[in-house]
């Protein structure tokens, strides 16, 4: 057995005592400081979490049983079913639909090879809203460039050519993060830029500094007044083999073939589901992820992870009867991948409520370590301030969870369309040396996932949520100041 379960057991045995409070919440202590308030809940809390693997049971479900999960897909139905039959089963309130139009794009059949200078299938995955290509496939002489100042350089020589960018993603820095920033452009905006140029179909080097010849696919877009053309993500390795021999002076001649293809809009959902507070119930913190994915792999990390997260945050709380001042609401948003759909809905169907959510977080970069939290308000001197209140909450968790901290930075795609109405954002970080290696991938699949680290994200959320629920001040705001002792008593 591992030292770091050796002293979460320690941790849950002597905190048995307090493990099934008889109250709705532990009483206020003398200690006013969030330490004195807190840290016997996230003992308790650490404790819950790491005493059993119930959350990695139930990704395991979710990505067995049902699978990958694209929007319009039955597949994707059956998760947001399966997830609100499974908190129902947990105690939780109001679970519900909140009814979701998706786009609903099908892949259908793809494929990719190199006729000139010799025949070789290629790897490749077609980029989601991609249009398909005609039944014999497109068949034309590739060009190879790197960024946009490169296109521009050739576009005398692109009409009629099938357009590769070759962006090298840069290696993970443990600094400055993933370079995943700098080169997922082309695959949004590539085909565009091409079809500008009269081309006829675009390849993105796939977006992953390590690649044992994956593709990835993600979304791409198109504009009304430009043509559509065919767009895949092929293999980094792929990728280095066509521009290798382009800068040889070796022509390279590749047949696309691909039966995409973009239906009627099909009608989903969010999975809402809520651990209702004792005193002011009005008043809500929101936790989740994104329950759909791509097409390939059991969409494991992204965001199977993230869903599971909050699913067992509550259930844990409901567990120990810890029952915050305020509501906690878990939000599983769909269509994240391939259209936002499911996070703009929600801030246009709670409008009048946004005025009361305290906060929101989202988990969305998978399950490893975790890190903290990114912070982001419309309002930065509120977000500095709550940065500061979250490293003292962060503190309050044991040494074998962290090193934790909050930071500035992005707080999660879904929760995004929030930020303008004043909603405190924060995104779930987790240790990301390795996420893009398997991110939008086939081999994002549930054998990744370390049970561990899933149930320490699981307590960090589900002690995060506790406390920015029921602490007296909202987070980003001055704790009230002690009222005066009334003058007969002093």
């Amino acid at each position: 057995m591992s030292s770091l379960f050796v002293n979460f057991a320690f941790i849950f045995l002597a905190s048995l005592s307090g493990f099934y409070p008889e109250t709705e919440s532990p009483k206020k202590p003398a200690d006013s400081t969030l330490a004195g308030r807190y840290r016997t809940a996230a003992e308790q809390i650490v404790a819950a979490a790491m005493a059993k693997n119930e959350a990695y049971d139930r990704l395991e479900h979710l990505c067995l049983a049902i699978g990958h999960r694209l929007s319009g897909s039955p597949s994707l139905e059956r998760a947001i079913d399966w997830a609100l039959e499974t908190m129902k089963i947990d105690g939780q309130e109001d679970v519900r639909r909140e009814k979701v139009m998706v786009p609903h794009w099908v892949r259908g059949k793809e494929s990719a090879s190199m006729l000139k200078p010799r025949l070789e299938p290629l790897v490749i995955l077609g980029l989601g809203g991609s249009v398909g290509t005609p039944p014999e496939g497109i068949t034309a002489e590739v060009v190879v460039v790197a960024n946009e100042e490169e296109l521009d350089a050739a576009a005398e020589n692109v009409k009629g050519k099938i357009v590769l960018f070759n962006n090298p993603m840069p290696p993970y820095d443990p600094e400055k993060g993933s370079g995943y920033g700098e080169t997922v452009r082309f695959r949004s905006k590539g085909p565009k830029l091409v079809a500008e140029k009269g081309g006829m179909a675009c390849l993105v080097r796939s977006v992953t500094a390590k690649s044992l010849r994956t593709p990835h696919t993600g979304a791409t877009r198109y504009a009304d007044d430009i043509p559509q053309i065919p767009a895949a993500a092929i293999t980094t390795e792929d990728a280095e083999t066509i521009a290798r021999l382009t800068k040889r002076g070796v022509p390279v001649v590749v047949n696309l073939k691909m039966d995409a293809q973009t239906l009627p809009d099909a009608e989903s959902a969010n999975a809402v589901a809520e651990l209702r507070g004792r005193e002011e119930p009005e008043e809500i913190v929101v936790i989740g992820g994104h329950i759909d994915s791509w097409d390939v792999g059991h969409g494991a990390h992204d965001d199977g992870g993230g869903c599971i997260m909050a699913i067992e945050a509550i259930h844990v709380l409901r567990k120990l009867n810890l029952i915050p001042r305020r509501t906690i609401r878990v939000v599983l948003w769909t269509n994240e991948e391939n259209g936002l759909r499911g996070g703009r809905t929600y801030a246009q169907d709670h409008a009048d409520e946004l005025m009361n959510h305290v906060a929101a977080i989202e988990s969305d970069s998978g399950v490893f370590a975790p890190r903290g939290f990114s912070l982001d308000c419309a309002d930065e001197s509120r977000r500095d301030l709550a940065i500061e209140q979250m490293n003292e909450i962060l503190s309050l968790l044991p040494s074998a969870i962290g090193p934790l901290n909050a930071e500035p930075g992005g707080g999660g795609a879904d929760i995004s369309p929030m930020k303008d109405a004043g909603v405190m954002l924060m995104g779930h970080r987790v240790e990301g040396s390795t996420y893009f290696d398997y991110h939008h991938t086939p081999a994002d699949t549930i054998d990744k996932v370390d049970p561990a680290a899933l149930s320490q994200n699981v307590a960090v959320m589900a002690f995060v949520a506790y406390v920015l629920a029921d602490m007296e001040e909202r987070i980003g705001e001055k704790a009230p100041a002690p009222a005066e002792p009334d003058r007969a008593t002093r």
